[in-house]
Formats: C-alpha cells, structure tokens, sequence
C-alpha cells in the first residue's frame, strides 16, 4: 500500500520477541487475537453486514471455495477460517494468517462484481494465508529492525470509523498490507486455482483486474488498500493467461464432477 508502510503492529513484535523467527502457530494465534478483537469492536459500531445480499453472495463463495483452500494447506498447522463483511464503501479485501479475512461491500457494490469475480479476490486473497505472506513479512521486518518504528495507525483512518482501541495485526492488513510483488503474483496464481477448483470460471480474473485498473485510473489511487506493490496490469493479466488452460481445465473437472 501507498499508505504509511509502517511494519507490523507493536503487539505483535511484543508477543513474538525479537529474539528469532515467529512460527506459524504463533503467528497465527496472534493473528486470531487480533482479529476477534476488531471484530469485538466492528460489533460495538454496528458495521458488520450479515443480511444484506452482498454479503450473502460473499459468504457463500467463501464456504465454495473453503475446502478447497484446507485442503492445499500445507503449512503443517491447520487455519480456523472466518470472514467478515465490513458495510463499508471502500474497494478493499484482506487475509490475515491462519485464514481471518475481511471483505468490505464496496468492492462487490461498486465494481459490480458476479460470484466469479469475487471469488477471484476470494482465491486470491486465501492464497496470502496459504502461502503464509504475512509470516515472511513479520520476520522479514524483525530481521531487519523494521519494526523500530511504530506508527499507531488506527482502522477509522481508512474507515471512517472509530476503531482507536484495536492495535493489532488487523492495522497491517487492513491498511498496510506489504505484500511484495513476488508475493501478489504468488497469489494470483494459487487463487486462479483454488477459485477454479471450486466451480468457478477462472476466466472472470481478467475481468475483475481490468474493472480494478479502470476503478483505480491507471494510478492504483482508489484501490490502495488492495493492491499494493501490484505487478502492472498487463504483466497480471499476461501471467493469468498464460494460466489460463490449468485453471480452464481444472473448472471443467468440477462442473464435470458436480
């Protein structure tokens, strides 16, 4: 993002230690903690959306493609998945590690978004956790010192909301997301996967990507809390069409098999 890139939160680096590598496991209760701490507060400002049909719509291609991420989860330690949707009007969607994510209703309402396309950003986004993109980020920066500075950046600064008393992972991936461009073509490509294992048309990523550069204006300004650090729109869409028949082939598998 081309907010503040200001490293992880101050109770993570607490909670781990400097000492050596966060594992998994550690990483991903603390990411838990976090998360249900936000989501306490999400439910104190009544911002979270169980009933409208964006969220229905959300909910549903979660628990599509949820076996389908357990299953390519690799990383030794099994993830509680959870989504919340977020009424919010901003084009944004995260993961945390171990599978805690946030889908706000902008991005399905205001880009228009069919079930194919949000279960794009859906794949997408369970690739980050799969992959574990948030652990290399938080012992890439305990490596380096990163962490020495600390801004206190609180939800509402994106929100619009008055989130001042959650400090936690959520600050990262809801504003700060650093995943690098290794990273976010990493996810793309596993998402493709995940997103066409589950029955849906892998075709559909060349539409949300083109719909998020038209959103954003070439500039990437109206979808920074998403896209960060992207590879550009014609290397994204290059590399998922050279994708393309894995993923096609994959989508016939399951429309074959259910």
């Amino acid at each position: 993002m081309k907010k503040q890139f200001k490293a992880m939160t101050l109770a993570l680096m607490l909670s781990v230690g400097l000492a050596g590598c966060a594992d998994t496991q550690t990483i991903n209760q603390q990411a838990a903690s976090s998360y249900t701490q936000t989501i306490n507060e999400m439910k104190r400002q009544g911002v979270i959306d169980t009933t409208s049909a964006t969220s229905k719509r959300i909910q549903k291609v979660f628990q599509r493609i949820k076996p389908y991420a357990e299953k390519a989860n690799d990383t030794g330690v099994p993830f509680q998945w959870q989504i919340t949707v977020m009424k919010n009007n901003e084009l944004n969607a995260w993961a945390m590690p171990g599978g805690k994510m946030m889908f706000y209703t902008g991005l399905v309402d205001r880009l228009k978004l069919n079930d194919n396309e949000i279960a794009v950003v859906m794949g997408h986004e369970m690739a980050h956790a799969l992959k574990e993109h948030g652990k290399q980020k938080v012992n890439f920066n305990m490596a380096t010192g990163l962490l020495g500075s600390i801004g206190n950046v609180a939800l509402s600064a994106a929100t619009g909301y008055d989130f001042s008393t959650v400090v936690g992972l959520t600050q990262e991936y809801g504003l700060n997301k650093p995943f690098s461009r290794s990273n976010e073509t990493e996810a793309d490509e596993i998402g493709l996967l995940l997103m066409a294992e589950a029955g849906y048309d892998p075709e559909a990523s060349i539409s949300l990507w083109q719909k998020m550069s038209a959103a954003s204006g070439g500039s990437g300004g109206a979808l920074e809390g998403l896209i960060s650090t992207h590879p550009t729109d014609s290397a994204r869409e290059a590399n998922l069409r050279k994708l393309m028949p894995d993923a096609l082939e994959l989508y016939k598998k399951s429309n074959k098999a259910g």
